[in-house]
């Protein structure tokens, strides 16, 4: 039987476009298994060099505020104009089972349908900020695949505002207006990273309020821009109409022609690759702490330690690190 993760079959399938192969190479790279982490390095640097033209775009804002809905019909507008749209929706993953909900496909069946869209659902795993570990690396075989739009919807919760900010180019938040203040409960943080705001569901009789709320949010924005920095473009849209929507591609368009006009693109992926590193260097501690044998067997006799108080909690958790350590000595 045919290996279904040998590297060099799926990089030739990713490079045909087969839909087989980049499922598979995804699924490669998500995997935590140390067999699969060593092929899917392998599989990442030889697809590299494929990838760094693409529109890398995250798509941020809270629940309900119609992040799927609006993919859906933008990522279908873009494939009318001649783009290859990806999508990685992002899913919390339970902390108990692990497991999501990964209803994204059913959110945006026009574009899970389309023949030059793929929409890839992919559980966060409980990492920190709801995106998911693997995210950067699915975007690299998506864009090896030829996709030249490429989305990524976080669960809009926590910190993952922060985290796809530091993986896309241009950070798009979608924000809703409400009654009373409509900056209400916004962070300041996530205001400081987005790119581009549209107001979406600017329909119907919530048209007004959504003008209104865009007016607040562009002088709000424009009393937090430091000196010489441009504030970011502040729209009104309606996924349910498609209203606004091209307007809101022409800001992602702008900001993506003004980074490279001051060279300022090349420096924000290089910063993000810093970041990546980090990440990974975490993660893969964090790993080598659960799969060490010696850390699993210390564990339960220091938690109970902790507990009643004979240790405390940061000499426990330095002998754990240093038993993990001497593992880890040559």
């Amino acid at each position: 039987m045919a290996d279904p993760y040998d590297v060099d079959t799926l990089v030739a399938g990713v490079g045909q476009g087969s839909r087989l192969a980049l499922s598979r190479a995804i699924t490669l790279v998500e995997s935590t298994r140390p067999d699969h982490r060593s092929r899917a390095r392998q599989l990442l640097a030889q697809l590299a060099p494929r990838t760094g033209s693409a529109y890398r775009v995250g798509i941020s804002g809270v629940p309900g505020v119609g992040k799927s809905t609006f993919i859906d019909a933008l990522g279908i507008r873009l494939i009318e104009a001649g783009h290859k749209v990806a999508v990685v929706a992002v899913d919390p993953s339970s902390t108990r089972t692990g497991g999501s909900i990964l209803g994204d496909r059913t959110r945006m069946a026009q574009l899970s349908a389309h023949d030059e869209a793929f929409v890839r659902p992919s559980p966060s795993g409980g990492h920190l900020g709801g995106v998911a570990r693997a995210t950067r690396e699915s975007m690299i075989v998506l864009e090896a695949a030829g996709y030249d739009v490429v989305l990524v919807e976080t669960v809009g919760v926590g910190q993952s505002e922060v985290a796809v900010a530091e993986m896309v180019d241009t950070f798009l938040m979608l924000a809703l207006a409400r009654s009373g203040d409509q900056l209400q409960g916004i962070k300041r943080g996530i205001l400081e990273r987005v790119d581009v705001i549209a107001v979406n569901k600017a329909d119907g009789d919530n048209a007004g309020e959504a003008r209104v709320c865009a007016r607040e949010l562009r002088g709000a924005m424009r009393l937090m821009a430091d000196d010489g920095q441009r504030p970011p473009a502040v729209l009104t849209c309606s996924a349910r109409t498609g209203a606004g929507l091209d307007d809101v591609w022409q800001a992602v368009q702008a900001h993506r022609s003004a980074l490279e006009q001051e060279g300022s693109l090349a420096r924000r992926r290089a910063g993000q690759q810093v970041s990546w590193l980090w990440a990974l260097t975490q993660a893969s501690l964090l790993d080598a702490l659960r799969q060490s044998e010696s850390v699993r067997s210390l564990a339960p006799r220091l938690e109970a330690q902790v507990v009643s108080g004979e240790v405390s909690v940061p000499e426990a958790s330095e002998r754990l690190l240093e038993t993990l350590a001497g593992e880890l000595r040559p």
